[in-house]
C-alpha cells in the first residue's frame, strides 16, 4: 500500500511562525536523515490528521511529496495538542532503501475464538503486547504482524519466537535475547467459591 503525503517547504521558522501556520490550518514538520540536511516543511492539518487515524500510516514507508519532489520517509514522531484534536508538529525520517530500519509495527491477533484455552477452557485472552519493534529493509516492511492464537491453551503464553515473521524481518528484542510474552490465555476459575461465599 502506497501512501502519499503532500507537503511544502517552510521558509519561516520559530514559535511565532509555527503559531501562524497552525491558525491557517497547517502543521509544521521536519524531514531529516539519509545524510541530507534537515528540511522544514508544512502540511495541511486536516489531510494529515485523517491520514494519521489509519494504523498503516504509522508503520509504512510514506511517499513525501515536497513541492513536487517525492522521497520515501517514515513517520518518526508526532506532537498533539493536550486537549484539542490537533496535530502540532510531525517528524519524518528519510529512508535509505539499502539500510535496515528499526520501527514499531502493530500486532493483529487471529483465531482467539478457536484457541483451546478459550473454546474448551473458557479462558480469556490477554494481549501483553499490541505492537513490536522490528528490523528490516524498507522494501520488506510489513504493515502489521499476524499472531495466530489457534493452538494456545489456558494458562499458557505465546512468545516472540513462536510468531512466524515475513522473510527478512526480525524482532529486535529476540536479537538481544529477550523472548518476550506476546499473549497469554488466563484460566478462569470456577464459580464454586463465589457460590459458597
Amino acid at each position: 500500500m502506497t501512501i502519499e503525503v503532500i507537503a511544502s517547504k517552510r521558509v519561516e521558522q520559530g514559535t511565532g511562525a509555527s503559531r501562524r501556520l497552525r491558525r491557517a490550518g497547517q502543521v509544521p514538520g521536519i524531514v531529516y536523515g539519509f545524510g541530507i540536511e534537515p528540511e522544514a516543511v508544512t502540511l495541511n492539518h486536516n489531510d494529515l490528521y485523517h491520514a494519521m487515524q489509519h494504523e498503516a500510516f504509522h508503520a509504512s514507508i510514506l511517499n513525501l511529496n515536497i513541492d513536487g519532489k517525492t522521497q520515501p520517509v517514515l513517520l518518526r514522531d508526532a506532537h498533539y495538542h493536550p486537549w484539542k484534536q490537533q496535530v502540532m508538529h510531525v517528524d519524518f525520517q528519510r529512508v535509505n532503501p539499502n539500510e535496515k530500519i528499526h520501527i514499531k509495527v502493530p500486532l493483529h491477533f487471529i483465531n482467539a475464538d478457536i484457541a483451546p484455552g478459550v473454546k474448551l477452557g473458557g479462558g480469556i485472552v490477554s494481549h501483553v503486547m499490541t505492537e513490536a519493534d522490528i528490523e528490516c529493509l524498507p522494501g520488506k516492511l510489513p504493515e502489521f504482524i499476524e499472531v495466530d492464537l489457534a493452538k494456545l491453551d489456558a494458562g499458557h503464553s505465546l512468545h516472540l519466537d513462536a510468531i512466524k515473521l515475513p522473510e527478512g524481518v526480525e524482532f529486535v528484542a529476540l536479537k538481544h535475547g529477550d523472548n518476550a510474552t506476546v499473549a497469554t490465555i488466563l484460566a478462569v476459575r470456577g464459580g464454586g467459591e463465589e457460590t459458597a461465599a
